[in-house]
C-alpha cells in the first residue's frame, strides 16, 4: 500500500480498507498537520483541524476528481478551509461593551521612570487620538475594535441606524489612522 499512486490509495481509503487508511494517513499526516500548524498556531487545534481533514477526505474521496488537481492539493485545500474555519470560531469573544463605561482611555500621569518607560509612545498617541474623536465615533470603533462586535450589533445596541454606525466607525477609524500618521511624523 505505500507505494500505491495518491489516487488509487485514496479510493481504497473511501472503501474502508484499513491497511490503506493507514498509509494513506501516514503519507499526509506531515504536510497536513503542518499545514494545519502554521495557520492555526497552536498545536492542539492544528490536530482537531488535521483530525477533521482526515475524516472530511474519507467522506468526500467519492467527490474527488484528478483532472482538477492533485490528491495532494486536494487534502491541502481541506485543510486550509477547516483551519480558516476554525480561525474564525476560535476569534476573541465579544466584551460587554459596558466595560467602556468604566474604562479610563486617558493616559494616565507618569508615576516614576518605571511607569514612563512601561508607556509606549505609541500607546500614548493612539489614546490621544482616541480622546480626540467624538465620544459616539469613539464608542462605535472601541464597540468594533476591541468588542468584535459588527456594525448591525452596534446599530442594535446604541439604537442607531445600520448606516450611522457604519459611518461612526470608518470616520473613527481614519480620524485615528490619520491622527497616528501625523504624530509619527511630528517625532
Amino acid at each position: 500500500m505505500a507505494t500505491a499512486s495518491d489516487d488509487t490509495l485514496l479510493a481504497s481509503f473511501a472503501l474502508g480498507d484499513p491497511d490503506a487508511a493507514a498509509a494513506f494517513i501516514r503519507r499526509y499526516q506531515g504536510r497536513v498537520y503542518g499545514l494545519a500548524r502554521s495557520m492555526v498556531g497552536d498545536p492542539g487545534l492544528a490536530e482537531d483541524v488535521a483530525q477533521e481533514a482526515f475524516i472530511r477526505a474519507w467522506r468526500n474521496a467519492q467527490a474527488y476528481d484528478s483532472r482538477r488537481g492533485s490528491v495532494h492539493t486536494w487534502m491541502l485545500v481541506i485543510t486550509r478551509n477547516l483551519a480558516i474555519d476554525a480561525m474564525r470560531l476560535r476569534r476573541a469573544q465579544p466584551v460587554d461593551p459596558e466595560v467602556f463605561s468604566t474604562l479610563d482611555l486617558r493616559a494616565s500621569p507618569a508615576r516614576g521612570p518605571e511607569a514612563s518607560a512601561e508607556t509606549s509612545a505609541e500607546m500614548r498617541d493612539l489614546r490621544a487620538a482616541l480622546d480626540d474623536l467624538p465620544a459616539e465615533q469613539r464608542q462605535a470603533l472601541l464597540l468594533a475594535g476591541l468588542c468584535g462586535r459588527t456594525a448591525a450589533e452596534i446599530s442594535e445596541i446604541e439604537s442607531i441606524p445600520l448606516g450611522t454606525a457604519k459611518t461612526r466607525i470608518r470616520t473613527g477609524l481614519q480620524k485615528v489612522r490619520s491622527s497616528m500618521a501625523r504624530r509619527s511624523t511630528d517625532q
